[in-house]
C-alpha cells in the first residue's frame, strides 16, 4: 500500500512559462490527455492552470487564445513534497477544496497527485477511482 505522494502522483508534469499564451497550455492538456499544468517563472514553479480556469478566466471573460497564462492560472496553490504522507495530501485537498496538489522538489514540480490518484489507491472499487483509471481521464 502508498505511504507517500511519490508512490502514486503523475511524474513529470507538463509545464508552460506564465508568460505562453493560454493557447499552448490548452494545447499541453490536449497532447498530455491532462485537465491541468504547472505554470513556472524561470523554470520554477509558480502555479498551477487548468481547463476550468482558461474557460471561466479567458473564454467567459472575451479574452483570446493569446492571452497569457500568468492571467488564467491559479497562483496560490497548495504544493507538497515528495515524502508527504497519503493522509496529509488527503487532508489538503480537503481543508483548500483542490483536486491537484503538484509535487515540488527545490522549488521545481517533479509531478501532480490527483484526486483521482488517490481514490485509485485508497478505494480502488469506488466509481471514482474506476472513472479515473479509465482511458482518457487524467
Amino acid at each position: 500500500m502508498a505511504k507517500t505522494v511519490a508512490d502514486v502522483m503523475t511524474s513529470h508534469p507538463a509545464t508552460v512559462e506564465a508568460d505562453q499564451p493560454v493557447s499552448v497550455a490548452a494545447s499541453l492538456m490536449r497532447d498530455n490527455d491532462t485537465g491541468a499544468v504547472i505554470v513556472n517563472d524561470n523554470g520554477r514553479m509558480k502555479g498551477i492552470v487548468t481547463d476550468r480556469d482558461i474557460t471561466v478566466r479567458v473564454v467567459a471573460d472575451d479574452r483570446g487564445p493569446d492571452t497569457p497564462v500568468r492571467d488564467a492560472c491559479s497562483p496560490s496553490v497548495e504544493a507538497v513534497g515528495p515524502d508527504t504522507s497519503i493522509d496529509q495530501a488527503v487532508q489538503l485537498m480537503r481543508t483548500h477544496a483542490v483536486r491537484r496538489l503538484p509535487v515540488v522538489e527545490d522549488g521545481r514540480a517533479v509531478g501532480v497527485v490527483s484526486l483521482g490518484d488517490l481514490a485509485v489507491e485508497r478505494d480502488p472499487n469506488s466509481a471514482l477511482a474506476d472513472i479515473s483509471a479509465a482511458e482518457g481521464n487524467r
